[in-house]
């Protein structure tokens, strides 16, 4: 059996892992993500609860619902379920409650064939609206704002809970109730904060600045902290102070043992393309990954780029997000480990299409990276997305290859 530990964003492996199960035999896949998100519902329900945002884990879960499944239609049904914009909190909430007292055999008018599944469903329904009321009573100005939310957060919400708030653990209940055909494991169960701050000293004061506010002015540095700073709490500051600020009040983070262990069993580890500051580089700033990395001498190591720029990374060239990958992985664990430690080859999208949303290459920089490089059209139909099964079957190649050297 094959270890593939994948790390990734919610969506940035969308095309990779059905891949990896549709191509590959007798593989153990393992996605590692990480959970500080707070946008939209996920931002809501991190609020109210106190909790990591199950966001990318959902998606990424979602990716591994088998497709022979007894429910599988009625399962990506509750995973793509949002409330209503336009009703009110009050008809949401009633709307929650009526579900929960059912005993029939359908939840949220999609019909369950597994039984054990649907009570477990219901138990984490249940589990949500009893501490939504109980809270409610409690904390009169703890609001949670039900409209457009995801109803698998309100369940991931509720499996939190049964679970002593271990997020780790309610992923995994998850993973056991739907079959789920790999792993998901976020990086820590420690609910941090994820801030930023501009080159400039404009500071982004949550995860969803990161990834929504627009600017020219490139990403200096991501930090996890043990709460968000008050809006507007550095004017004045100069860049220099709030840079330390930062620095000296950062939160350490260490890995989970599971993703520790997956890690160090990996027989191929891969870096997925994808948003860098809110997605990919929070997670190598967990402590014992790096090391687990670098002291996992057999695994092929894989570097995927980005096949177009975005908000967070509107200038990168393909070097540049290895060498963002190397500093925060460094970051991680204190220690200047190397290219080589983390990288065996890195996957460049290159096609003869001009479009000025590519990620561009510049060879005299990439020529300074001690890695091999794998230049080819990864894009699949001028999408910007990557070809799933011909980044899949590369790779696999790639590995089929070293073990006959």
């Amino acid at each position: 059996m094959k270890n593939i530990v994948l790390f990734n964003g919610g969506r940035g492996a969308g095309s990779i892992i059905p891949a990896f199960l549709k191509l590959a035999d007798d593989i153990k896949l393992t996605s590692i993500v990480n959970a500080y998100d707070d946008g939209k519902s996920t931002g809501e329900i991190r609020d109210f609860f106190e909790m990591l945002g199950p966001s990318d884990i959902r998606k990424v879960q979602q990716l591994l619902v088998p497709i022979n499944h007894e429910d599988f239609d009625s399962i990506n049904h509750i995973y793509e379920l949002r409330f209503p914009k336009h009703n009110s909190n009050i008809e949401i909430f009633n709307m929650l409650e009526d579900e929960s007292k059912k005993n029939s055999k359908t939840f949220f008018r999609n019909k369950f064939n597994n039984h054990a599944l649907l009570t477990k469903l219901r138990l984490f329904l249940k589990i949500f609206i009893k501490n939504y009321i109980l809270i409610t009573n409690a904390f009169p100005n703890k609001k949670l704002k039900l409209q457009d939310c995801s109803l698998m957060n309100c369940l991931y919400a509720g499996a939190f809970l049964h679970f002593n708030r271990n997020i780790e653990f309610a992923t995994l209940e998850f993973e056991k109730l739907f079959n789920l055909s790999g792993t998901v494991l976020p990086t820590s169960i420690e609910n941090k904060k994820l801030v930023g701050m501009r080159t400039n000293g404009d500071v982004l004061y949550s995860e969803a600045e990161i990834v929504e506010l627009r600017s020219n002015v490139s990403i200096d540095r991501v930090y996890l902290m043990e709460s968000y700073p008050p809006k507007n709490s550095f004017k004045g500051t100069n860049l220099k102070d709030k840079k330390y600020y930062f620095e000296t009040h950062q939160s350490f983070v260490e890995a989970s043992p599971r993703v520790k262990r997956s890690i160090d069993d990996a027989d191929i580890i891969i870096y997925s393309a994808g948003t860098q500051h809110s997605s990919l580089y929070p997670t190598y700033l967990s402590k014992g990954i790096s090391a687990s990395i670098a002291n996992n001498k057999r695994a092929l190591k894989v570097f995927i780029t980005n096949i177009g720029a975005d908000y967070e990374t509107p200038f990168y060239k393909a070097h540049d997000y290895i060498k963002g990958a190397l500093k925060y992985l460094n970051l991680g664990d204190f220690f200047e480990y190397k290219y080589t430690d983390y990288f065996n080859i890195m996957l460049i999208n290159k096609n003869d299409r001009k479009n000025k949303n590519s990620v561009k290459i510049h060879q005299p920089s990439l020529k300074d990276i001690p890695v091999k490089k794998v230049l080819d059209n990864f894009e699949l139909d001028n999408t910007g997305k990557h070809n799933g099964e011909l980044v899949v079957q590369r790779i696999l190649d790639e590995y089929s290859s070293n073990l006959r050297k």
